[in-house]
């Protein structure tokens, strides 16, 4: 692979300069520090976060983590149904529930104690889901990689193998830099102005 003549903190400032962000809420992803970020990393696995939008309002009446859990399986699915793939989605959002509700007993415990494995040993969570939960469900300091990040980094010709390759990359140059800063902050809004410049600019 040739030599990277970008890094991240570059690439963020190429960003900010754009004011990607100027109509979005401060950590982008609304709602954020709840529940229902939870719920929303799930939702939209293979789907546009329009039809998640569609399935929260459904929800809107149980995005606690007790009210969720009074949910019948069958209804989650009608509820869900907008964002698709609602037979799959549906019982492994209320395990998911159901094993933080077992293992930390309530949302903020879960908040402050849960870990980048204990997530990624859940059923249909992999690394994406897992640090958008702890970015913006969590406040912790990592770095959401998506199908819009490699996108963007291939404009400026990078490109790796893997996930976590894309991801220390994305917060090596940012820790090392504004180590003073709030890091969690950063990453949120990083890769809310990735999301937001690939819409903008319709990469492929």
């Amino acid at each position: 692979m040739r030599s990277i003549k970008i890094d991240s903190l570059e690439i963020y400032t190429f960003l900010k300069e754009k004011n990607l962000l100027e109509k979005s809420s401060k950590y982008w992803w609304p709602n954020v520090g709840s529940f229902e970020v939870v719920v929303g990393a799930i939702l939209t696995q293979n789907t546009t976060w329009k039809n998640v939008e569609k399935s929260l309002k459904n929800l809107q009446n149980f995005l606690e983590l007790d009210s969720f859990l009074l949910l019948d399986e069958n209804l989650l699915k009608e509820l869900i149904k907008p964002s698709g793939f609602y037979n799959q989605k549906a019982p492994r959002l209320l395990q998911l529930a159901k094993n933080i509700k077992d293992e930390f007993f309530t949302f903020k415990t879960f908040q402050k104690n849960v870990t980048r494995d204990w997530l990624l040993k859940q059923k249909g969570i992999g690394n994406e889901s897992a640090d958008s939960i702890l970015c913006y469900a969590c406040f912790r300091d990592e770095m959401v990689v998506d199908t819009y990040t490699k996108r963007l980094l291939k404009t400026f010709d990078i490109e790796f193998k893997t996930y976590d390759e894309y991801k220390i990359f994305l917060e090596y140059s940012i820790k090392k830099n504004l180590h003073n800063s709030e890091i969690n902050l950063l990453f949120a809004r990083f890769h809310g102005m990735i999301v937001e410049y690939n819409k903008l600019k319709s990469l492929k």
